[in-house]
């Protein structure tokens, strides 16, 4: 199999992935912008991860709160709060990412993260200056209606690349499916935080590190 384009989640698969709790606590923060100053901690969790369009408005509704102005603020203190653990060496790009200076192929970034982020981190650490598309979300609710699964961000990566036979490498199974969504083919990297995971989906590769798609992509 010949590819000519690699298209890579980010956290968790080029950088660590940022502690629950940083984010659980700057979605509180959040809420304390907006006016709310004891949220209840099951809204702070639902907002943290996992939120859906029905579930924002929901917990707006609860608080009275305009979903739209609620979820700007809640990307941008999250966001900020995972730019300040990248500064302070709490979230770092993985070993290995070095290795991918050496793949003769186009490369591309599509994360489920706040386009801020992504840009900050990519703008932050060094090895990233071969990537030539780096995706994320707008900070808006119907952006969450795009994350992966959906190949939304996967086929806008793809289209700047001028991608021909693409392979999207990530470390969740929504990264999975959203690459077969996309038509393409997918890697699950096994991180220390994927070795013993059971997939329910099936990649056309697994990898362990970011070398073994040397092997892959010949």
């Amino acid at each position: 199999m010949t590819y000519d384009t690699v298209v890579f989640d980010n956290d968790g698969v080029l950088v660590g992935r940022t502690r629950f709790d940083v984010l659980r606590d700057a979605t509180r923060d959040a809420f304390e912008e907006c006016g709310i100053e004891e949220p209840d901690p099951d809204d702070v969790e639902r907002m943290t991860i996992g939120a859906t369009p029905g579930s924002v408005g929901t917990v707006c509704q609860t608080y009275d709160l305009d979903p739209g102005s609620f979820w700007r603020t809640r990307d941008d203190v999250v966001s900020k709060a995972q730019q300040q653990e990248a500064r302070e060496g709490r979230k770092t790009p993985y070993d290995d990412l070095d290795e991918l200076q050496s793949l003769d192929v186009e490369m591309g970034i599509v994360s489920s993260n706040q386009q801020a982020t992504v840009d900050f981190l990519v703008d932050h650490f060094d090895g990233f200056e071969r990537f030539g598309a780096a995706y994320g979300r707008e900070p808006t609710i119907h952006s969450l209606q795009l994350r992966k699964p959906n190949p939304h961000y996967i086929e806008q990566a793809l289209g700047d690349l001028d991608a021909g036979n693409a392979l999207f490498v990530g470390d969740n199974e929504s990264d999975v499916r959203a690459a077969e969504n996309a038509g393409i083919d997918s890697a699950f990297i096994r991180r220390p935080h994927r070795r013993d995971w059971e997939l329910n989906v099936w990649p056309t590769w697994e990898i362990e590190r970011l070398s073994d798609l040397h092997d892959i992509i010949g």
